[in-house]
């Protein structure tokens, strides 16, 4: 990687799980009863396909100090029922509103810990959420596991309700850099855990290994790629450590900022990784995602399948997500909505009536373009405006803004379209920053997002 190029393009800017980005939501012009329109509008449009469903679990019995996620830290597990019932009284009142009984195509359970809650527990929500919903055809079901707490009854329970993907976060096998982290836990938990989803039937196991981690060296990313290598997980997402103290708090001070790699290191640390990966048959899938030849995942990147959303890259797109649970956010293609962040306010919500949405977003119509071409440069690495309906005010400008990186050879500009170069693929959040109008226009110079390298 070249060093001048890092070193140029490294600034900060979002990961694009939507577009608009979360900080730039019109929030004032939204409403409850907008979102409650949008959902029954997408649903009727994309009654065949089916629905998802994001339900976060929020409880951690430890702070793990690179995690970004909403959570709540207990070793009080009385709260687990409580909080499985609040979940589905909020699907209840989705029910209500949708004008017909739903299909799931895709359901998520992240958090936080979902495997901080017990079996049984599990097997109350997805139960309970089945008694109001179908299954599509070909309908796809995941979970992220702990590999400290995730045991054979976890994984058996959650197959017999439909499971067969799951990923597990590994991080980092050395142990400087977990106590960092404050994330110890060793190879033979992980073997454990991978090795019993595959005994029992799961058909997709994943793991997650960050780079950019303190205290970090090469030789550690090595370490952990042998170490994956050995136990051959179906998925994997190697991704770089987003250090964003001034929003999370104290949760990423648990080290100095002179432990953290350079930008430089970063990304030798993740071109290194991508080699030793791809040499042991991995494809790069999207950004910072890869996955072997016969994971569904790869199928549906070389169908021009492959979509992006809050839960991140997704083998099959659907025109709608709910999000259930505290912080989650839902999707209608037309609005994005987020629940509270608090599990009081979150319940008080439920409590009174209501879905518990505190903001979100109405896309207008250069929104949904805009969202199209980032959609494509994210997942297939391309965009056109050669169709009716991809052609918005501003593109020129960005094509303008594109050029440097032209120069550059991270991305090839033809008449009707961008390509992102195989040398460019590193700098894909760059490229998708241009067509980013609401970023370029309401910068206002804090800090929001993570470094892009």
């Amino acid at each position: 990687m070249n060093c001048n190029l890092v070193n140029k393009y490294n600034v900060p800017g979002p990961r694009y799980t939507s577009y608009p980005t979360v900080p730039f939501w019109d929030v004032d012009s939204f409403s409850l009863e907008q979102w409650e329109t949008s959902l029954k509008t997408s649903f009727v449009e994309s009654k065949e396909e089916g629905i998802s469903l994001y339900i976060h679990l929020p409880y951690c019995e430890s702070l793990c100090t690179f995690c970004g996620c909403n959570k709540r830290i207990t070793k009080r597990h009385d709260v687990e029922k409580p909080y499985i019932d609040y979940v589905l009284r909020e699907w209840a009142l989705y029910c209500e509103i949708l004008p017909e009984r739903p299909s799931i195509k895709e359901l998520h359970l992240g958090g936080g810990t979902p495997t901080f809650f017990s079996p049984e527990h599990l097997q109350q929500l997805i139960q309970g959420i089945l008694e109001n919903a179908d299954l599509a055809e070909g309908y796809e079901f995941s979970f992220e596991g702990h590999p400290n707490n995730t045991t054979e009854a976890h994984l058996q329970t959650l197959y017999d309700l439909g499971f067969r993907r799951v990923s597990f976060g590994v991080q980092d096998y050395n142990e400087k850099v977990q106590k960092a982290i404050h994330r110890v836990q060793p190879f033979e938990n992980v073997k454990r855990v991978t090795e019993l989803a595959r005994a029992i039937g799961y058909t997709s196991v994943g793991h997650d290994i960050i780079f950019g981690l303190p205290f970090q060296e090469m030789s550690h990313i090595e370490t952990t790629i042998a170490y994956t290598k050995a136990l051959k997980p179906d998925r994997i997402a190697f991704y770089g450590y987003a250090h964003t103290p001034w929003i999370k708090g104290n949760g990423q001070r648990g080290f100095n900022e002179e432990d953290l790699p350079s930008a430089e290191s970063r990304r030798q640390q993740y071109e290194n990784g991508k080699a030793l990966l791809e040499q042991v048959g991995y494809m790069e899938i999207g950004m910072d995602h890869f996955a072997l030849p016969t994971d569904s995942m790869y199928t549906a990147m070389k169908a021009d399948q492959l979509h992006r959303n809050f839960m991140g890259y997704t083998a099959s797109k659907t025109h709608m997500m709910i999000g259930l649970g505290v912080s989650a956010i839902g999707d209608s293609w037309y609005a994005f909505a987020q629940n509270a962040k608090d599990i009081e306010t979150y319940k008080q919500l439920i409590d009174e009536g209501l879905i518990p949405v505190f903001r979100g977003h109405i896309l207008n119509e250069e929104d949904l373009i805009i969202r199209k071409h980032i959609l494509g440069l994210m997942c297939q690495f391309k965009t056109s405006w050669e169709n009716e309906g991809t052609y918005f005010e501003s593109l020129p400008e960005v094509v303008s803004q594109l050029e440097e990186m032209q120069q550059d050879g991270l991305i090839e500009i033809g008449d009707h379209f961008i390509k992102i170069t195989e040398k460019g693929v590193p700098f894909v959040r760059n490229v998708c920053m241009a067509f980013d109008v609401k970023l370029q226009k309401k910068s206002s110079g804090k800090p929001i997002f993570s470094m892009t390298i």
